[in-house]
């Protein structure tokens, strides 16, 4: 026989439990400021299913090798840029360690590096490529003529002074493991080019000699497949802008759209006299065998994955390669789809006003961005003054110079050649409103970055010069003629400098011009409140490709 409740606890538990069901759509719909930072970066698949289609069986089945590939360069990614994984085991909230995967660490990639895990403080400089208690003065002192080579790591030895260790012999475990996956891909692949760089690049990996993979990556022309992978860029050491940072992409190739883009390339020695300065700051000569290509990009890992998402290649960096056989420029179409469609748009949508929205158009923003690319092989190399190369003389500021020329002289170059009939599917107006909205896309990713110094030197200079206003609802209007005449002046002005090698200009110009001002802030607090994504972050792999 069951036992009837007193009134009074009948009475208590109906009031309790409506209190806790009046509580929880609220509790249901808080969200913590983790998970509102993880849920700015919108998941994207990475899939290309009609190019995987054109694939042969043997093109198919070096695809899950070349991920294998890619996860140890992740993991070797991490050791240079934190240390390893550990972290991870540390922390209970699911959000944080989804954002430390995100970053790559504890630090916010797209917020200045700052530390949002409790106990770290600001993200070091020298990340693991150097001792952590390395000073500028010990390593000027450091007579060493490799210690500033991409390929190595300084370290201490017992009594405390600095040896160099190549990266063969400080992560030899992880690439004696790459070597036998290339081994099984080099045996299945029948495409010649392919194969012969499969075959130099086990041989750098094993040298820290990548010159000879590089010019056979160079030669690799006919291949559906792309494999760029190894130690490659050097953003991520903050010391000495030195040390290369190991990253992959998995890519197919758009023939079709590549196709497009040949005859841009034998354009670029008459777009070089054409660029907006003296004659003497433009006597280099760009090369004519470097190639534009168009790809899906199906596979990241490592440093490109870090943060924001890389949507376009210009490689390789060796200017002896760059000097005997140029550079290959590809373009990630569907990441920037991706970006345009899930943050650009919305941005643009947001902040330019209802008159000149009709101007931002995706094909914009793919020519903008491809001509970036094309513009790091155009300009000058040398100075005129007897300092030597460019990016000796700019020391510190060259990287971030590079990329404010690239950012200019790739929407340059774009209405140039819109100008002459060569690129038909955009107008000018198109072309220079899709830009300052990209411009607001990238500033999101924070000033700690040279790409993000670049911006925000670009997005100062153009309002400066009255290239846009701001009206009555904050929104931006674009004064066509003005913006024109900013960009031929911010492209001499970069030109210039570099060709003086004034670093001591540069530094300050920088420092001037190279951070977020409060007005632009607001118009930032505006986007961020907004909900609109900050950057993308991948579901990819076998599964998603289909090919488990």
């Amino acid at each position: 026989m069951k036992k009837k409740l007193p009134l009074i606890t009948l009475i208590l538990g109906l009031a309790l439990c409506f209190s806790a069901c009046k509580s929880k759509p609220t509790e249901m719909t808080e969200k913590s400021e983790m998970q509102k930072k993880v849920e700015k970066f919108a998941y994207v698949d990475l899939n290309a299913p009609e190019l995987l289609a054109q694939l042969s069986e043997k093109e198919k089945q070096l695809i899950p090798i070349f991920i294998q590939i890619a996860e140890i360069m992740d993991q070797l990614f991490w050791k240079q840029t934190f240390g390893d994984k550990t972290i991870l085991d540390t922390i209970s909230d699911p959000y944080m360690a989804e954002f430390v995967k995100i970053n790559y660490g504890p630090w916010e990639r797209l917020d200045n590096n700052k530390p949002f895990v409790p106990g770290y403080d600001a993200k070091p400089d020298v990340c693991q490529y150097y001792p952590q208690d390395i000073t500028l003065k010990e390593f000027n002192a450091y007579k060493d003529p490799n210690k500033g080579s991409l390929y190595t790591v300084l370290r201490r030895n017992d009594d405390g002074s600095l040896k160099t260790v190549w990266y063969k012999d400080e992560y030899k475990e992880e690439l004696d493991k790459v070597c036998e996956l290339l081994d099984q891909a080099i045996e299945l692949t029948n495409d010649y080019g392919m194969k012969n760089y499969l075959i130099e690049r086990k041989k750098a990996f094993q040298t820290d000699d990548y010159f000879a993979s590089d010019m056979a990556w160079m030669d690799m022309k006919g291949s559906k497949l792309d494999f760029v992978v190894g130690p490659i860029e050097n953003y991520d050491d903050k010391f000495q802008e030195a040390k290369a940072s190991y990253e992959a992409f998995v890519l197919l190739k758009d023939e079709a759209r590549t196709k497009d883009l040949e005859k841009f390339i034998s354009m670029l020695p008459q777009l070089q006299k054409e660029l907006p300065c003296e004659p003497k700051y433009k006597t280099f000569v760009p090369g004519t065998s470097s190639d534009l290509n168009v790809y899906n990009a199906i596979y990241y890992a490592g440093d490109c994955n870090s943060g924001s998402k890389t949507i376009a290649i210009n490689l390789p960096n060796d200017d002896n390669v760059a000097a005997q056989k140029g550079t290959r420029r590809l373009q990630l179409r569907n990441t920037m789809q991706a970006k345009f469609d899930k943050i650009l748009m919305p941005i643009g949508k947001l902040i330019i006003t209802p008159d000149q929205q009709q101007y931002l158009n995706f094909d914009a923003f793919f020519w903008n961005v491809t001509f970036h690319e094309v513009a790091h092989g155009i300009g000058i190399k040398n100075t005129i003054n007897g300092k030597g190369s460019v990016d000796n003389a700019m020391g510190t500021e060259k990287t971030s110079w590079e990329e404010a020329k690239a950012d200019i002289l790739g929407l340059f170059l774009v209405t140039k050649l819109i100008e002459k009939g060569e690129i038909t599917n955009i107008t000018p107006e198109e072309a220079i409103t899709t830009y300052i909205a990209g411009i607001l896309r990238s500033v999101r990713f924070g000033a700690a970055s040279s790409h993000g110094k670049a911006n925000m030197m670009c997005f100062n200079f153009f309002e400066k010069a009255g290239a846009f206003t701001r009206d009555e609802k904050g929104q931006y209007v674009i004064d066509f003629e003005k913006a024109f005449q900013a960009m031929n002046d911010w492209a001499e002005l970069i030109i210039v400098t570099q060709g003086n090698g004034d670093l001591e200009f540069a530094k300050q110009f920088r420092n001037e011009n190279g951070g977020i001002t409060e007005t632009l802030q607001v118009d930032l607090d505006l986007i961020n409140s907004s909900g609109i994504p900050q950057d993308i972050r991948f579901n990819q792999g076998v599964k998603v490709l289909g090919l488990e």
